[in-house]
């Protein structure tokens, strides 16, 4: 079976730590709307079914439709072993997973604070004042709890211990998205928590994922998506 991944062809966005997933376990997929047409069968996709999604990314794996990037990760993880085999594993993950979304919407806001569909330009004021308070104290909270679960009570290769997880791969993504939108930032704060770029390589370095991120399936961070470079707002 072909899972079919339905997400916006121009930007890594949300769809990318569903990409990095299906990569990663080797899973055959299609990336419905990179091919010609796609975009007109993803949109036809959000308006049939009995489960609809509301937006992308969702995923067809043969009967079902799942949608919500954390709730395609549980399936997958359990799918492709992803996730811990037992319950308490499982939930823990998804918990981090559902972290890392929060942090992924306020990196978001951060240079659309008012509104999605108004530019950058429309709202610069209000994103100077909120990204201000996203480099100040958000990035570092949130990197600093995931650097003490990489650290808490001993080093371990990965958040849950010595194997890789959906939740490593999506805190991957979030570096590099990070990287790309506060480089001053992040220079400051992977100082600090060294685990988090050690955690990064590693999983750069696994055989799937670095074929994956030396192929031309890996949209370039662009500033369509979620992570955006605007040099005023990394200070």
């Amino acid at each position: 079976m072909a899972y079919e991944l339905f997400y916006w062809p121009q930007i890594q966005g949300r769809g990318e730590f569903v990409r990095l997933a299906l990569e990663e376990a080797g899973a055959d997929y299609v990336d419905v709307a990179r091919r010609d047409g796609g975009t007109e069968l993803l949109m036809a996709a959000l308006e049939v079914g009995e489960h609809p999604s509301f937006a992308p990314p969702f995923l067809k794996a043969g009967e079902l439709t799942i949608g919500q990037v954390s709730t395609i990760l549980l399936y997958l993880g359990e799918q492709h072993g992803l996730a811990p085999r037992t319950e308490p594993g499982r939930l823990w993950v998804q918990q981090l997973q559902l972290t890392i979304a929060d942090l992924v919407t306020e990196a978001h806001d951060s240079h659309h604070p008012i509104a999605s569909s108004l530019y950058y330009e429309d709202q610069k004021p209000e994103a100077l004042r909120r990204a201000a308070d996203f480099v100040e104290t958000r990035i570092p909270k949130f990197l600093g709890y995931f650097a003490r679960m990489l650290s808490n009570p001993e080093p371990r290769p990965y958040l849950t211990g010595e194997r890789v997880t959906y939740a490593d791969l999506s805190l991957f993504q979030v570096i590099e998205g990070l990287r790309y939108a506060f480089p001053n930032t992040m220079h400051q704060i992977e100082t600090e928590y060294p685990v988090l770029g050690q955690l990064r390589d590693r999983v750069a370095a696994r055989p799937n994922i670095a074929a994956y991120l030396a192929s031309e399936r890996r949209i370039p961070f662009n500033q369509g998506g979620i992570f955006r470079h605007y040099p005023e707002l990394d200070q």
